[in-house]
């Protein structure tokens, strides 16, 4: 899948260096609070003996998005990233500022719209700086987990760059319920990477600040699948794999008046054109509109608030 052959050397961050065979917890200072409390990074390096890939696995870049960073968690706590061969670099929450004060951004700014990051720049920045220079200029490719935002749930997608056959493979590889195309975003640590030939998979699952059991399932698995084909971890038993469903288009379908959403589908349905998949009605009871499908398709992401206004996204309906 790669043209350079993988290689099987120590892996140096900031000065500190991680052998062959192994296994460093490595925290990086990044600022200090009003008080003085230290800001860190917690960074696990697992350096395997054979030559392998390096990959990178974080999660927490928006601090708000917590499935990831559940999905880190417990993956660090049953040892799934002893890896025999190659190197995983695993940040469990890169935006710990915004983490503490259940926020996407850091001081009002999103670290995923900062990169590269300027040394002397705003906190984001810093961060985003950071990470460009001492993780990612490590790493052959990466895994991004996040969820969606604002009461928008995502079904368990796994997103990557479409001028990346890279990208796509390791997609397919990762096997989400769901596979699409992703446009990159300026300033974003996808579109970053990508300007360094690294590529990087976004994995997409639940809402923030809600914990979503399927999800993080969804998303652990994804990573497994990943390490096991490239001989990182041992083989698996043997289970059934449904291929990805594809999708080649999407569309936001908004609210066409404010009040009451009432859904009558759930996330990650297959829905056919003209179904109903919710009503919207006034909190009088004397109005009621029906919301239905524009087109056959799979709906990969819904807003479970219940009380919105007009023009919100309701459902993200991929074909």
């Amino acid at each position: 899948m790669f043209e350079k052959e993988f290689k099987n050397e120590p892996v140096n961050l900031k000065g500190i260096e991680v052998g062959l065979g192994e296994q460093k917890l490595i925290k990086f200072e990044i600022d200090r609070l009003a008080t003085g409390t230290k800001i860190e990074i917690p960074t696990y390096v697992f350096n395997g003996k054979e030559a392998g890939p390096t990959v990178l696995v974080q999660a927490g870049l928006h601090g708000d998005e917590l499935n990831g960073i559940e999905i880190v968690r417990s993956m660090l706590s049953k040892n799934y990233f002893n890896v025999k061969k190659g190197c995983v670099i695993v940040v469990p929450l890169l935006n710990v500022f915004g983490f503490l004060h259940f926020s996407r951004d850091v001081h009002d700014k999103d670290v995923n719209r900062s990169f590269p990051g300027s040394k002397t720049g705003s906190l984001a920045s810093r961060i985003a700086y950071f990470h460009i220079r001492e993780i990612a200029k490590n790493i052959d490719f990466g895994i991004d987990i996040h969820t969606g935002g604002k009461q928008r749930s995502n079904y368990p997608q796994i997103r990557y760059t479409p001028e990346s056959k890279e990208g796509k493979t390791l997609a397919e590889i990762f096997n989400a319920p769901y596979l699409l195309a992703s446009k990159l975003i300026s300033k974003s640590f996808r579109k970053a990477a990508h300007n360094y030939n690294i590529p990087i998979i976004v994995y997409e699952g639940g809402e923030s600040l809600r914990f979503n059991k399927f999800a993080i399932k969804k998303g652990k698995e994804g990573i497994l699948n990943i390490l096991e084909h490239f001989d990182m971890i041992p083989k698996r038993k043997l289970k059934k794999i449904h291929p990805s469903i594809e999708i080649t288009s999407r569309k936001w379908i908004r609210a066409k008046i404010a009040g009451m959403l009432n859904l009558r589908v759930k996330n990650g349905d297959k829905v056919t054109k003209g179904q109903l998949l919710a009503y919207i009605t006034d909190t009088y009871g004397t109005s009621t509109i029906s919301v239905k499908a524009p087109y056959n398709g799979y709906i990969i992401a819904v807003n479970h608030f219940p009380v919105i206004n007009r023009g919100d996204a309701l459902f993200h309906i991929g074909k």
